[in-house]
């Protein structure tokens, strides 16, 4: 319920502000634009979206380099901020969100644990910033973080 309330709020100030929005998540599989989407009237601020889950994916449909991917791995920094910026590109937004990292409950290293996630956002004029988190929740509740910490950054950023 609390992100849904959330993207009430990201509607209200994108609406208010003529923006739009688009998405390129990994794991949370489409969960943000799910929840963007579950408010009535979203049609007016997002644009769409892409689940990137495979490397492929990330390099053929928001141009993530393989190089990147090659030598940073899927879930990190420069590979959230490529596909933000790739989907930003293809859907000709004003803001766009990125996710990508280790829901769990395997697949974790000593130096990517389960719970590692990168949130990306980038801007027309060309912002663009990358969060990181470690959730400490099962699958579904990492899922559920990474989507509050897209929104809740969008939002810190329209709002102002």
């Amino acid at each position: 319920m609390e992100n849904f309330l959330l993207s009430q709020q990201v509607g209200e100030a994108l609406i208010a502000k003529q923006l739009t929005v688009s998405t390129a998540e990994s794991c949370t599989g489409g969960l943000i634009l799910s929840t963007l989407t579950d408010v009535a009237g979203s049609s007016a601020y997002v644009m769409g979206g892409i689940v990137t889950y495979s490397n492929e994916a990330k390099i053929q449909m928001v141009n993530v380099q393989a190089s990147t991917l090659t030598k940073h791995g899927a879930v990190s920094e420069p590979t959230a901020r490529e596909m933000v910026v790739g989907v930003r590109k293809i859907f000709d937004t004003d803001y766009a969100l990125s996710v990508t990292g280790i829901a769990g409950p395997g697949g974790g290293t000593e130096d990517k644990p389960v719970g590692l996630t990168f949130v990306g956002l980038t801007s027309r004029d060309g912002l663009v910033a990358v969060q990181r988190h470690v959730w400490d929740g099962d699958r579904i509740t990492n899922k559920q973080y990474s989507v509050h910490a897209a929104l809740t950054l969008l939002l810190t950023v329209v709002g102002n």
